[in-house]
């Protein structure tokens, strides 16, 4: 029988001390003797409720996350003027979509970053994660063709590629360096900078004068990710 692999107590400090405030601060008690109690705890609980460990890239770029901070903030209020759009504007004729998303990277820590990242931007919600295939699949606002869908994807890809200039290894930095050089365009249009754009969701089309008309050809509200995919997109997905 194989045993399990076990977090440092390095990586499980964090999380040690955090239960040990959320204990104190449940019992608004902060005593010694309290917090050893949940102290006591936190490691049972840490050591029943068994979590995998995360493995870290040992880099942080505190430059590039300062610009991604600035730039997210201004895309969470940009897109939140978007939606506000679509609802006055657009209202029940606007058109959804399921979009596969899949990812470059096999982090843990990169896939949920970038799931919670497209979240926190009004506009899409993450649905589901498939740990397997590395993919996110978000219900994005009025996308309504396979070429919104696959502008979408890239908006997606571009807020991964902030986090692991942020935080990814120095392998998928390289790899991500070569995918520029390699001309790519949501890479060349974005640099090599943490710096991202919001999602191509209803503002846009609303500004293009595409209130809520179903464009000729589409084929629903539901995108298979695998089936849209173009030979592009093929192209900038990396193992």
């Amino acid at each position: 029988m194989s045993s399990r692999p076990k977090n440092s107590l390095l990586v499980e400090l964090p999380l040690l001390v955090w239960l040990v405030l959320v204990w104190g601060a449940l019992w608004g008690d902060f005593g010694v003797g309290n917090l050893l109690f949940g102290a006591l705890l936190a490691l049972l609980v840490t050591w029943v409720l068994y979590l995998p460990p995360v493995q870290l890239s040992g880099r942080f770029n505190l430059l590039q996350f300062a610009l991604f901070a600035v730039t997210f903030v201004w895309q969470v209020a940009k897109a939140s003027v978007g939606v506000m759009l679509v609802a006055i504007l657009v209202g029940p004729r606007a058109r959804n979509a399921v979009v596969g998303v899949e990812l470059r990277t096999r982090s843990d820590l990169l896939l949920t970053a970038t799931g919670h990242t497209m979240a926190l931007i009004p506009g899409s919600i993450l649905v589901e994660v498939d740990r397997s295939r590395w993919t996110l699949y978000f219900h994005a606002l009025n996308v309504r063709t396979p070429e919104e869908a696959e502008s979408f994807r890239r908006s997606v890809r571009q807020v991964e590629a902030a986090w692991i200039r942020i935080m990814g290894t120095r392998e998928e930095l390289t790899a991500l360096r070569a995918e520029r050089r390699g001309g790519g365009a949501a890479q060349s249009e974005q640099g090599d900078s943490a710096a991202i754009g919001s999602p191509v969701t209803a503002e846009q089309q609303i500004v293009g004068g595409r209130r809520g008309d179903v464009p000729a050809g589409s084929t629903g509200t539901t995108e298979n990710p695998r089936a849209a995919e173009n030979p592009q997109t093929t192209e900038e997905d990396r193992s």
